[in-house]
């Protein structure tokens, strides 16, 4: 066996502990066989359980180099039925504290939380909902840290806590959206030794409305006599004018209840505009509270940073995995194949030994089996 070969062996570290769900006289394929070969497919763009199956006949003599595959290549129903089974939390740890550990190798500085809808994960035959997961995404590094499923998007108030406990927070910057302004939440994160910087909407009327008056109460004070500081950034690109001001209040006075939401340090304002060419010009203003003391061009940086996940994760999960309209519905079947998706794109996005974007690592993997080699080398076990 080539020695380029060995960090592909090393996955089978990280299911060391994964139950095979099948029964044992139907076990025709190895369980290992079955998950690396679906890892190395969508690692290479297939998106549905039937590309994968065709993925492993192709590259089959390439696989057999490490795998036992004792009956040939697994169909389409075997990937499908294996997936739909097998415990969601025990194949997500498998992968988890290697990413942890990625991570702390790395330094995670900032951790973005935010819900993503499978559309097309509904059943209304069994009245079944579009699965609704809830994703951690280290910003800087790109990589994807845990995901927790919940039936709708109301629910994320439940999976965030959830999600929370399965992380490594200290020292971590954790942003999310106005859903997850909580103070349990805030709690959760200070406890384990994180920052939070939450959106804040009319969802607590009170803590809205009274950072509403701050700023307001400071606008009216005489230029200069203000205790805030203020960022500017203005970006051009694709016919568009983006400016933003962000304005930060450290221990601010006035909000209500505030010992109750734990360590509040700061609040901010954020005003947008944007200019398209021969359109009228729009705004907006959101509002944050976050437990760091820090400056407007610092929180600039954090509430930029929190749209990662969209642009670098769920983006990419839509664009190149067409994940949107994936049909795939039964059992744990969509929660397992999104999190293998993510995985894949971290592994992508961190490789180094091919270049370009998602899409033309996927076509090197693809084509060209040492390559797929170098990308797997980031699953050596450290």
């Amino acid at each position: 066996m080539s020695q380029s070969l060995l960090p592909t062996l090393s996955i089978v570290h990280y299911f060391a502990n994964v139950t095979d769900p099948r029964l044992r006289r139907r076990r025709r394929h190895k369980l290992i066989d079955i998950i690396v070969i679906a890892i190395c497919g969508t690692i290479c763009g297939c998106k549905t359980w039937g590309e994968i199956a065709i993925y492993g006949r192709q590259k089959k003599a390439w696989l057999q180099t490490f795998l036992e595959l004792p009956n040939g290549i697994p169909s389409t129903d075997t990937f499908r039925r294996l997936f739909t089974r097998i415990k969601p939390a025990a194949f997500q740890a498998c992968f988890r504290s290697w990413m942890q550990a990625l991570a702390e190798t790395l330094g995670v500085k900032q951790i973005a939380i935010d819900g993503k809808t499978l559309r097309r994960s509904h059943d209304r035959g069994l009245g079944q909902s579009p699965l609704h997961v809830v994703s951690a995404w280290a910003t800087a590094n790109q990589l994807t840290l845990g995901q927790a499923a919940v039936s709708d998007k109301s629910n994320e108030i439940t999976a965030i806590p959830q999600l929370l406990e399965l992380l490594d927070l200290s020292g971590a910057i954790v942003t999310i959206d106005a859903m997850g302004c909580q103070k349990e939440i805030a709690r959760q994160i200070r406890e384990g030794h994180g920052h939070y910087v939450l959106a804040v909407k009319n969802n607590q009327e009170h803590l809205f409305q009274d950072i509403q008056q701050c700023f307001a109460t400071m606008f009216d004070k005489p230029n200069g006599e203000g205790n805030y500081s203020y960022h500017e950034t203005i970006e051009q690109k694709h016919g568009r004018i983006d400016s933003r001001q962000y304005f930060t209040i450290v221990e601010p006075v006035g909000i209500r209840d505030q010992a109750l939401w734990q360590d509040l340090r700061t609040i901010s304002m954020v005003v947008s505009e944007r200019q398209v060419l021969g359109e009228a010009a729009t705004s907006e203003i959101r509002y944050y509270i976050g437990s760091k003391s820090g400056k407007a061009k610092e929180y600039a940086r954090y509430i930029r940073g929190h749209w990662g996940i969209e642009n670098s994760l769920h983006w990419v999960l839509d664009m190149v995995y067409d994940e949107d309209r994936s049909r795939t519905r039964k059992e744990h079947g969509p929660e397992n194949l999104t999190w293998m998706r993510k995985v894949a794109i971290s592994v992508l996005k961190n490789t180094t030994s091919c270049t370009g974007s998602i899409r033309s690592k996927q076509l090197q993997a693809i084509l060209d089996d040492e390559v797929l080699e170098g990308i797997l080398s980031i699953f050596e076990v450290k």
